[in-house]
């Protein structure tokens, strides 16, 4: 491979608006511009958890990419909370939240967060998924409710945030935390040096 180049140089650009994978860019040290992506998410019935999540994320890069042909990388991304196969999305409203936090309630879930970091001017591209494991202890209808009347669950794959308030339910986590949060960073990091960009 050819002399990498730093990615403190790049003009990088973030298809989604989420606040975790934007701390999660800042924490080491990336700068870049965040256009969130409008694409419809179609899925095909025959793809596993992780195509789903990864060809998603594709889906959001590839719709941004469009708008910034002068950018160097477009990262995208796309988390999936699933329980016995069965993907959760975020809540539609807060029944549907409690819902949820009831059925992971004493369970171990699979968190998946599919990525595609793209090369605009080269129309390169690099996607992977990874997928984490989270066990909730068991919660009472009582702090479910209250959660739920947070309002931090509302915006969330699976109605929780791990680095929030709802860190107070997970007993134990296997694999990537960063993915659990929205964004595998390790992960990109490869993606990234697979177009020739390094972060350190």
């Amino acid at each position: 491979m050819s002399q990498l180049k730093s990615i403190h140089a790049a003009k990088v650009v973030l298809a989604s608006a989420s606040p975790r994978r934007q701390e999660i860019l800042r924490q080491v040290g990336m700068s870049f511009e965040v256009d969130p992506s409008d694409a419809p998410e179609t899925i095909a019935g025959d793809w596993s958890v992780g195509e789903i999540a990864e060809r998603l994320a594709e889906i959001k890069a590839r719709d941004v990419a469009r708008r910034h042909a002068g950018a160097d990388v477009v990262i995208g991304a796309d988390t999936l909370v699933v329980l016995d196969g069965d993907p959760l999305g975020k809540p539609v409203d807060a029944k549907d939240a409690r819902w949820m936090l009831s059925r992971l309630s004493g369970r171990t879930h699979e968190v998946y967060t599919g990525i595609a970091v793209l090369d605009p001017k080269g129309s390169r591209s690099v996607t992977a998924s990874v997928c984490s494991r989270v066990r909730f202890r068991q919660l009472d209808a009582g702090e479910i409710a209250r959660y739920v009347a947070s309002g931090e669950p509302m915006d969330k794959a699976g109605a929780y945030a791990i680095q929030g308030l709802g860190s107070i339910f997970v007993e134990e986590i296997a694999g990537d935390y960063f993915n659990i949060v929205g964004l595998p960073i390790a992960q990109v990091n490869l993606a990234l040096r697979q177009l020739g960009w390094q972060v350190i």
